[in-house]
């Protein structure tokens, strides 16, 4: 069926049923074209079936539906991709193109993000390769009358650049790819140069045995079928015998060729070419005009910087006599490098398809020469050449492990972000993710701070064996922290402050924040404790509730009157003390890392006690302050003090230095007073000053 239909020519439609089948002949004045839907010599598809591994999307379109031109049934991309908008072209510039015309008039574009990826889940996985084919059709559906370009990535690598270079025209070029997973990514990358589109996607799946693939990924492909009087030069034809619904051009003849065909039926079913090629590619071929001996062909010099491979298909169509041979070899040049073939023959109506697994770079073309032996000049049915990105251009996907592990915290808290699709780190790192340069990425970095995120936290998060900074602050997170966080090798910061987290903290992370090796931040609730406390003191009450306690303890020793006039005596004294005291904020909490600020890293010593040292310290306001810090190893230093912390917030006098503030944090705990810059008491009855 050739690309263009010529309205001006009477059709004549003759429909035939029987057995059940309907066959459509479209009998045309154009040349002898003729198309028949359901021929029975055709191998391939019908009109209504259903293809095993076909996925074939029209790209904003709003529902399902068979093309009764093409034969196959396309889907609305619902499912297949999360973002974007769909929108119709200009009607004045539908293509009136039987073969792809439906599938463009209308479009999904990407206003937003960067990266906008379809999720294809072929039915046959990993295990089969696949041809992939987008189609894209601008047809002004923005009436902006402005061209985009932008780039076309399947998996983490980078395919080509869609440019129309400034001409409103479709745009198709498939490649065949050999996918590391069941999941494939077709994904449009906008670069800065107007908003990524695509009108639609096809995907088939290939024999594994096709194709010489060990060189790289194979795209932008030309596949030439030769001999045809069917169309025009130029013009694409979409066989619906193709077992692969392959796009093929006609290109007619080679130079100083002439066509030749047969009505045989190629023997296609019973002959170990796995290509398959159509018998109507393979009913038509050239040989060399009268007086030449070879067939020969040379790529535009516009291609010379590529890379190419390079496919030869035959069919012996004519019937030759008793004792003569047709025998040619094939010279295929890239650049400066020639590769020349065995010998080779052909049996009659028996496909040959012959694939040269090497790459020629540079400006290509080849040569088909008669062996001196042979009694016959050479034949070529049809041809193929592809564009190559060699193997170690090839990025590779994000560790599979991490891939997991991120697909299941996603999932697990529900994380509705447009950029995480497709790859975590390549070709663009999902916001909030870092991963590192390695050969196979992995994930380093992962900030979901106010990402309003609930639940417990997920425990594929082990799974990120690399992760060094792990942010989950300001959430709604619930449940006790997980042990292991402590266990992931590599984490340097840990923040979980501001959710709802309980329980105890584990002692790896208690452990590797006392020893420096983990900035550890759960910030002040009081359903969390130390691990090392929370056993012994499980029904004992924190630090703010002490005074509280203490308080009520003696009313119940003490008369309630005493406590009363001590209460008002205690509310006098302090709002007297308030008023000589230069200090403004009392009993204010401190985190650890404030008193380390405070004290310019522990810098000054200027006492020591039972519980621990004193350090000298500065406030943001220039006040002066003593810090003593309790000794971690200091087993009763803990109780003496909490002791001192009660007692200090309970008792004021002149005499008596007053409490400026505490820490409480983990095995972190501080006391911080006003400074005494003439020494204490003991140091002046001792005559130290």
């Amino acid at each position: 069926m050739p690309i263009k239909i010529i309205m001006d020519y009477a059709l004549e439609l003759i429909f035939v049923l029987k057995a059940w089948r309907v066959v459509v002949v479209v009998i045309g004045i154009l040349g002898n074209w003729k198309l028949a839907i359901g021929d029975n010599e055709h191998a391939g598809r019908k009109l209504v079936d259903y293809v095993p591994g076909f996925i074939s999307i029209d790209c904003g379109a709003t529902k399902d539906y068979l093309d009764d031109v093409t034969g196959i049934s396309y889907k609305s991309d619902t499912g297949f991709v999360d973002t974007g908008t769909n929108s119709n072209i200009s009607p004045e510039k539908y293509d009136p193109n039987p073969d792809y015309g439906l599938q463009t008039r209308n479009l999904r574009s990407f206003p937003q993000g960067k990266k906008n990826c379809y999720t294809l889940k072929p039915e046959q996985g990993k295990n089969s390769n696949y041809l992939i084919r987008p189609f894209f059709y601008y047809g002004n559906y923005d009436n902006k009358n402005i061209l985009p370009i932008f780039d076309l990535y399947v998996g983490v690598n980078y395919i080509y650049t869609v440019d129309f270079n400034g001409l409103d025209i479709t745009i198709f070029k498939d490649m065949i790819h050999v996918p590391t997973s069941d999941i494939i990514y077709v994904c449009l990358i906008n670069t800065g140069h107007g908003i990524p589109f695509i009108s639609a996607l096809e995907l088939r799946p290939l024999d594994k045995s096709l194709y010489p693939l060990d060189l790289g990924v194979l795209q932008h492909s030309w596949r030439f079928v030769l001999g045809t009087t069917t169309g025009q030069q130029g013009e694409y034809i979409r066989y619906k015998s193709d077992v692969y619904d392959r796009l093929w051009h006609i290109y007619g003849a080679l130079s100083n060729s002439i066509p030749i065909n047969t009505s045989s039926v190629i023997d296609i079913q019973n002959n170990n070419d796995s290509y398959q090629l159509p018998s109507e590619v393979l009913r038509t071929a050239v040989q060399p005009s009268s007086g030449y001996h070879s067939l020969s062909y040379s790529d535009p010099p516009s291609y010379d910087t590529e890379n190419w491979c390079v496919c030869f298909h035959f069919a012996e169509i004519a019937k030759l006599t008793q004792g003569k041979e047709r025998e040619f070899i094939i010279s295929v040049t890239g650049g400066t490098y020639t590769y020349t073939s065995e010998p080779i023959t052909l049996d009659h109506l028996k496909p040959l398809s012959i694939c040269f697994n090497r790459i020629f770079e540079g400006h290509f073309s080849f040569v088909i020469n008669a062996t001196t032996g042979s009694d016959l000049p050479p034949i070529l049915n049809a041809f193929e050449f592809y564009y190559v990105i060699p193997q170690f251009n090839l990025h590779k996907p994000t560790n599979s492990r991490d891939v997991a592990a991120i697909m299941d915290i996603k999932q697990t808290l529900r994380i509705s972000r447009e950029d995480w699709q497709a790859d975590p780190c390549v070709p663009i790192e999902w916001s909030g993710l870092t991963c590192n340069s390695d050969d196979t990425p992995m994930i380093i970095s992962l900030n979901l701070s106010s990402s309003k995120l609930t639940g417990e936290i997920p425990i594929s998060l082990s799974n990120l064996t690399e992760l060094q900074y792990l942010d989950l602050s300001y959430n709604e997170l619930t449940g006790s922290i997980p042990k292991f966080l402590a266990q992931l090798p590599n984490l340097k910061t840990l923040n979980l402050s501001g959710n709802q987290l309980n329980g105890s903290v584990p002692d790896g992370l208690t452990q590797k924040s006392r020893d420096g090796s983990l900035v550890f931040s759960f910030g002040k609730k009081p359903d969390l404790c130390l691990s090392v406390h929370c056993t012994k003191e499980k029904k004992k009450p924190k630090m703010e509730l002490i005074v509280a306690l203490v308080a009520t303890s003696m009313v119940v020793l003490v008369l309630l009157l005493f406590f009363l006039c001590a209460l008002a005596i205690y509310k006098r004294k302090r709002r007297e003390r308030a008023s000589k005291s230069n200090f403004k904020i009392k009993n204010q909490q401190y985190n650890y890392f404030e008193a380390v600020r405070i004290t310019d890293n522990f810098k000054t010593i200027i006492g020591e006690g039972g519980v621990g040292k004193v350090y000298l310290g500065i406030l943001k306001d220039e006040t002066q302050v003593a810090v003593k810090l309790l000794s971690a190893s200091s087993k009763q230093g803990y109780k003496e003090f909490r002791a001192e912390a009660q007692l200090l917030m309970i008792v004021h006098h002149k005499n008596l230095v007053s409490l400026v503030g505490y820490c409480d944090e983990g095995e972190n705990k501080a006391l911080i007073y006003e400074y005494m810059a003439n020494g204490n008491l003991q140091q002046h009855l001792s005559g130290c000053i």
